[in-house]
C-alpha cells in the first residue's frame, strides 16, 4: 500500500511486522501479500495498512486494529496461518511482530 492509513482517534492497536526476504518465490510472495491485503480489509476491527520494502533489507508492515481480539482474530484466520507458515518456511530469513497500543496520532493524513 502506499498511502498513509487513516485512523479514528486514539487509542488503537499497531501490528508490526519486519521482516527480511529470502531470494525465494518472490512471485508468489507477491500474490499472497496483496491477498492478505485484501483478506485483512475484510476483517472486523481493521483500520488500516502501511508498508515498505528496502529491496537489499527488511521490510516493515504496519496494520492498525480497533482491538486486541481483533488482531487474534486476524492472526487465526485460515488463510493468514497458510500465508504465515509459508513466510516461515520459504519467504523470510528472520521476522518479528510487534504489538503496539496506540495512544496519540498526529499529522496531515491522520
Amino acid at each position: 500500500m502506499s498511502q498513509i492509513s487513516r485512523t479514528p482517534d486514539a487509542p488503537y492497536y499497531a501490528v508490526i511486522f519486519t521482516s527480511r526476504r529470502t531470494d525465494t518465490d518472490p512471485e508468489g510472495y507477491e500474490k499472497t501479500a496483496r491477498r492478505m491485503e485484501e483478506l485483512a480489509a475484510q476483517q472486523p476491527g481493521f483500520l488500516g495498512l502501511e508498508s515498505a520494502r528496502n529491496m537489499d533489507g527488511p521490510g516493515v508492515t504496519v496494520s492498525y486494529w480497533e482491538s486486541l481480539e481483533a488482531i487474534r482474530m486476524w492472526k487465526v484466520q485460515v488463510e493468514h496461518l497458510a500465508a504465515q507458515e509459508r513466510g516461515k518456511s520459504t519467504w523470510y530469513q528472520a521476522y518479528a511482530v510487534r504489538i503496539a497500543k496506540v495512544e496519540r496520532a498526529y499529522g496531515t493524513e491522520i
